[in-house]
């Protein structure tokens, strides 16, 4: 960087308002993940020559090495203000914005990595670093002793040892509540008493299916008196196929499914729902998890099976194909490498809980990782073939092949049969393209080219006799075995010592030993041994964080040294080692873990406790959460009646079909409906990177670009407005109103059908009284055909009375007289209601 740069950024700085938001202090781990992935790399790569302790001299007295040094910035002043990339002059010098302010001066970084610097920046410019500050070189780090790593606790073997003795023995039904109530009792405390039938059957039907009750089911639990009465009720639910949607979507989560590539032009993966459909299947059969582990790295290789089952396994290698990809990188080995780098992190963070990946550019920072050990990984991931298909066209100059799948596989197809004369037409229209490719101009012969190619992909879906070839995303074994060198710090021009292909070796001492091939299966034996001191334990951990709302480890891909220590360590390893041992089941361990007695307990508010555990981590009630964006979603739909349960086949990007992922492509035309039309689980909704459904984005949904183990809960006013004004809210709102309108006579015998069907509960006295001075005021002023008079009376549901909830006065919407708009009204505010979006 030279001196008119910092000059330049002084200017910057001067013109720049303040910055409203404060530096990132507390990163989540996928906060400070992204920084070791994508920015630390980035700034070694590029700016250490210049700005760091290791620089001949440092430029514009800016050290970007360190974190204090980012924060001070340089001669200049500050060049990042947190949450404000377009303020940041940071960012403005990457954008190359300024010919006075271009950083690197030696050219542009490449639009992905000033997209990640923007990313970087609005969340608060996260960095985890911790050496020194000041202008000090830090010292060379000792090397690893990896023997001496082994002593952490996640790299010691589980042991299983027995449930404690505790005082209240009656209290406790299980081992785990004996573990529980043994932590509790240890601190003075006690947890609450339990929850009431109707709280309990709807946290059930939220956590394991992830849509509500209806009322009947409501009553029919809260009058059954038998002592296995829940029992059933949990047995029922883990068996209907409601229960792989709602799991599945976890491990979509953490698998960063989606159907586009994201990064710098979006592409469609229009083969990505096999995948999806795929890991629906197996939570619902209750695939041992060893072997889901195992049919996701090496299906693929995996022998045996008639041409179902290795249809199966091979959709299930998608899992290493579906991720974010940067078609127009100009290097094709850096495109590789980042690729591998992708794979490798998913891989280790998934089914181990290791940042494996920080370890691309340097020995990693906490953990007994050397950067020996990630190119090691790198190499298996080398040697393997990532077909995600993809077509060429502009800005997507690196494809790849599709997998295959045998006729007769029992594989669904979302197409026909093409007749003759389809093919006919196809051909002909391609050959027209050829012609007008020879004689249009440059620009001309762009648009046709893209044209054409986009032709040829939709004719190459279909065999000469018009069958339609089954085809998946997925990995198969590389041309040639290929280990990878060591590039010091990350960077593709500067390649080191050669590496065998292998594991990370402080985990277990059981190690495989890769003599041919890519090595794919001996990793996923490795990673699904019962000898591998992590799997289980994170598996179980991730369970956990589903059923209780917080992991045993709070840092769920994170259980190395710089995660966090488990609240209940013995209690955890109990479970891994019966979940190994007891065959790998996930539905087993799920309903050992709903039919404790720590998940009956309700959420009851007790002082004493939250003085002691303000954050509950020692289980002594309930914690209330919000439901996911999905659930939500789907509550919406089942409790307005418009819930179509049958899952669709194929998806709205595959009816898209190949190309670049835009909303005209991905609109009616391209067979997509708009999210309030569309009546099928939010699972099945087209997850286009960077262009999540609404009702997901707002609400938190998982962003597909990065592992989500443990997703944020956000509470921003576009979440109020979407319940406010939303179509599809509006819609179902609509659907409620009719429902009641036809079942119902009195507005008493409503108001009481509207509780049991949102709630699950009828209403009490004081809400009656709220309901029928809401449905009073409404009428007087729907009467009038004007806006309600000024301070209308409050009521539970979270919104100010008629004219607070979009209709008929709300979102500038003309007004509408009538019963149906009174009663679509109430339903809204139940909808926005804090009751009907929490699970308690």
């Amino acid at each position: 960087m030279s001196l008119r740069f910092a000059a330049g950024l002084l200017v910057s700085v001067l013109a720049a308002p303040a910055s409203a938001m404060e530096f990132n202090d507390k990163p989540t781990t996928e906060q400070a993940a992204f920084f070791e992935k994508k920015i630390r790399p980035a700034l070694v790569e590029h700016c250490y020559k210049c700005h760091s302790a290791d620089a001949d001299k440092l430029k514009g007295g800016l050290a970007l090495d360190t974190r204090e040094g980012v924060r001070e910035g340089g001669d200049g002043g500050a060049v990042v203000l947190p949450g404000s990339p377009d303020k940041s002059p940071l960012i403005k010098a990457v954008r190359y914005l300024d010919a006075t302010t271009k950083m690197p001066p030696k050219g542009k970084l490449p639009d992905a990595v000033v997209a990640d610097f923007e990313r970087w920046v609005a969340m608060g410019a996260p960095d985890p670093r911790t050496e020194a500050g000041g202008r000090k070189a830090v010292e060379k780090p000792a090397p690893i002793d990896i023997e001496k790593g082994r002593s952490h606790w996640s790299f010691q073997p589980p042991k299983a040892k027995s449930a404690p003795a505790v005082k209240d023995a009656a209290w406790a039904t299980s081992e785990v509540d004996r573990f529980v109530l043994a932590a509790l009792e240890t601190k003075g405390l006690k947890p609450v008493g339990d929850a009431d039938a109707r709280t309990l059957i709807r946290r059930a039907y939220l956590d394991l299916t992830g849509l509500p009750p209806t009322a009947d089911e409501v009553e029919s639990f809260a009058a059954d008196r038998a002592p296995d009465a829940f029992e059933k009720v949990v047995d029922r639910l883990l068996a209907s196929p409601r229960f792989g949607e709602r799991w599945g979507r976890h491990w979509l989560d953490v698998a960063r499914f989606a159907e586009t590539t994201g990064k710098t032009t979006n592409f469609n993966y229009p083969h990505a729902w096999r995948y999806r459909d795929y890991v629906i299947a197996a939570f619902n059969a209750d695939k041992p998890f060893d072997q889901f582990v195992k049919e996701q790295l090496a299906g693929d290789l995996l022998p045996g099976g008639d041409p179902t089952t290795k249809a199966e396994r091979t959709v299930a290698t998608g899992f290493l194909a579906v991720g974010p990809k940067a078609l127009n990188a100009r290097n094709g080995l850096q495109c590789l490498m980042d690729l591998l780098d992708e794979q490798s992190d998913l891989t280790t963070q998934a089914f181990l809980g290791l940042t494996v990946a920080c370890a691309r550019c340097h020995d990693h920072k906490f953990d007994p990782i050397p950067t020996r050990d990630y190119y090691a990984l790198a190499g298996v991931f080398k040697s393997t073939e990532t077909c995600y298909g993809t077509v060429r066209f502009v800005q997507s100059q690196r494809p790849s092949a599709l997998v295959t799948l045998p006729q007769g596989s029992a594989q669904a197809s979302i197409t026909t049969k093409l007749t003759d004369a389809e093919r006919a037409a196809a051909e002909k229209n391609i050959a027209e393209l050829q012609v007008k490719l020879r004689e249009g101009d440059i620009i001309a012969r762009l648009l046709t080219s893209a044209q054409l190619a986009l032709a040829r992909s939709k004719l190459d879906l279909y065999e000469k006799d018009g069958t339609p070839k089954l085809l998946a995303m997925g990995a198969r074994e590389g041309f040639r075995p290929a280990n990878s060198p060591v590039y010091a710090r990350g960077e593709v021009d500067k390649p080191g010592e050669v590496v065998p292909r292998g594991v990370v070796r402080v985990v277990g001492t059981n190690q495989p030993v890769i003599r041919s091939g890519s090595g794919r299966k001996e990793l996923a034996e490795w990673i699904a041994s019962k000898d591998n001191p992590l799997t289980a334990r994170v598996m179980v951990n991730r369970v956990w964080l589903h059923v209780f709302g917080r992991g045993l480890v709070a840092t769920p891909d994170n259980f190395g040294v710089g995660g966090a220590p488990p609240t209940h360590p013995e209690l955890l390893d109990r479970l891994a080692v019966s979940f190994a041992d007891g065959g790998w089941s996930v539905k087993t361990l799920v309903r050992t873990l709903v039919l404790s007695h720590a998940y009956r307990l309700s959420s009851k508010h007790d002082a004493a406790n939250v003085e002691a555990d303000p954050d509950n981590t020692l289980l002594w009630r309930a914690t209330p959460r919000r439901v996911e964006a999905e659930v939500l979603r789907d509550s919406i739909l089942a409790v307005s009646g418009q819930l179509d349960a049958k899952p669709p086949v194929g998806s709205p990007v595959a009816a898209a079909g190949e190309g670049p992922s835009n909303r005209p492509r991905l609109g009616p035309a391209g067979g997509v409906r708009p999210d309030a039309e569309t009546p099928f689980r939010s699972i099945y909704l087209p997850v286009v990177r960077d262009n999540l459904p609404e009702s997901l984005a707002l609400f938190d949904g998982a962003d597909p670009s990065l592992i989500v183990a443990d997703r944020p809960t956000t509470n921003v006013p576009s979440q109020g407005l979407f319940l406010l004004n939303n179509p599809f809210v509006l819609k179902a709102s609509d659907a409620v109103a009719d429902t009641l309108l036809k079942e119902t006579t009195t507005d008493s015998e409503r108001v009481r059908a509207a509780y049991l069907k949102f709630y699950g509960r009828p209403p009490v006295e004081k809400e009656l009284i709220v309901a029928d001075a809401f449905l009073a005021e409404y009428r007087k002023v729907a009467a009038k055909g004007g806006p309600p008079a000024a301070g209308p009376p409050r009521g539970p549901f979270g919104g100010r009375g008629p004219g607070g909830f979009g209709r008929p006065f709300g979102g500038g919407q003309t007004p509408v007289r009538g019963e149906r708009e009174v009663w679509s009204a109430f339903a809204q505010a139940l909808f926005a209601s804090a009751e009907f979006q929490y699970r308690r």
